[in-house]
């Protein structure tokens, strides 16, 4: 009865006081849809869609150095917490590159000032790593906006899906990669095709960077994710040369497994001064502690090339876990981070994703940056964004859609453009 009279409350004040309506969304904030949850249960029988079916879980402690120290200043971070994290994630997750020699050369191919009707300059680039006679080609495909006076902060998309998604001649364009939008925005926009570095295949780590580099294999030796994460940065090494780009203000763009790569690339290469994570889910931007849709047993059954073997020994333990991925996402601290989830993706874990932000703004507020998230998630469409830091969830599928990319420009603008 008193849960009726709150609700019949609420409706009251927002008919006299349509302001409201916004203050009692965010009380309320996101749920997964009853229609939504039966859907995916009944197709999908072994993995849980039910919050009330979440145990009961402690997460590992962020600010708790491995022999018990508690981490209390920006020193004890970047000396003691930091390199832990890293070489945990490292050696458990996404697994150690190897130290073998290689030559890179970076030729740009091709430029063309009137790209976009006039409206930026195309460049192509070939990245060409070699090693052992044998060889591969990054390609990256950079746009600038023409009307820029000065330097501009760039996008690079680590592209995951099939290459008509970053169309550089632009004849087919998908929201994927809305180019047009991002100049028009007063960004530079690049991407490359995650299979010019390596497959997204089972195959023995035969091809692509791994045929190059990879000698005898260990427990900790790199997955694909990794190598993903690692053409990205031989990206950057190009991005931050083009003098029509800000060097200290390239933002990384993944969708899925693509945003897994991103989270890491970001948490490896501190050049990326800021990491858009859009719906990484297990394995990158949700609590796997929580066992909500995609499990580490089911993510290493579908794709054991994507981690080191190392993270199969949590398949269905993942209790036994000293981490989970709020740990790899302060890892960007205290560079600005955007995670975003999507309503019917529920393989996903919107929630797991928005709690595992929310548990490493401690490394960000440690390193003198003010953030303070809600621990209820935001409305559907409605992203909250506290300093560094900016989460939504959108309605719709899993996929990156122009909204999504408004959100980020819109975060950018606050956060990249005028720092």
């Amino acid at each position: 009865m008193q849960f009726i009279q709150s609700r019949v409350f609420v409706i009251l004040l927002i008919l006299l006081f349509p302001r409201f309506a916004l203050v009692a969304q965010v009380m309320e904030g996101w749920q997964a849809s009853r229609e939504t949850i039966d859907k995916l249960s009944q197709g999908q029988t072994d993995f849980n869609y039910e919050e009330s079916k979440v145990p009961v879980y402690t997460l590992p402690e962020l600010l708790t150095s491995n022999n018990g120290k508690k981490i209390i200043d920006q020193n004890d971070w970047i000396k003691i917490r930091r390199p832990e994290l890293l070489e945990l994630f490292t050696s458990q997750v996404f697994g150690r590159v190897p130290e073998t020699p290689y030559k890179k050369s970076i030729r740009v191919v091709k430029v063309d000032p009137r790209a976009m009707n006039g409206l930026a300059t195309l460049k192509l680039v070939d990245i060409d790593i070699s090693s052992n006679s044998k060889s591969i080609t990054i390609h990256l495909g950079l746009f600038t906006p023409n009307k820029a006076i000065q330097p501009v902060p760039a996008f690079l998309l680590i592209c995951n899906r099939v290459p008509d998604n970053i169309d550089f001649t632009r004849q087919k364009k998908s929201e994927f990669w809305p180019a047009e939008e991002v100049i028009a925005r007063g960004y530079a926009v690049a991407a490359f095709y995650n299979a010019d570095v390596d497959p997204d295949v089972d195959d023995q780590f035969k091809d692509g960077i791994h045929g190059l580099l990879d000698k005898e294999r260990t427990a900790e030796s790199w997955g694909t994710i990794a190598a993903w994460a690692w053409g990205a940065s031989r990206c950057i090494d190009y991005l931050v040369t083009d003098k029509a780009i800000s060097s200290d203000k390239i933002a990384v763009v993944g969708h899925s497994r693509g945003a897994k790569t991103a989270l890491w690339a970001g948490a490896s290469d501190k050049r990326i001064a800021m990491v858009v994570c859009n719906e990484a889910g297990c394995g990158g931007s949700s609590l796997s502690h929580r066992k909500y849709g995609e499990t580490i047993e089911r993510i290493n059954k579908s794709f054991p090339h994507w981690f080191c073997t190392n993270f199969r020994a949590y398949n269905n333990k993942e209790d036994s876990m000293p981490f989970d991925n709020h740990m790899l996402i302060a890892l960007i601290a205290p560079r600005p981070l955007y995670v975003a989830s999507a309503d019917k993706d529920l393989w996903g874990d919107p929630r797991g994703q928005y709690l595992a932000l929310y548990h490493s703004v401690p490394a960000y507020n440690l390193l003198g940056i003010a953030c303070a998230l809600p621990e209820n998630m935001p409305p559907m469409n409605t992203p909250v964004i506290s300093d560094k830091v900016a989460y939504h969830v959108r309605d719709g599928e899993h996929n990156l859609l122009l909204k999504d990319w408004n959100f980020f420009m819109d975060f950018a603008d606050i956060t990249l453009k005028k720092n």
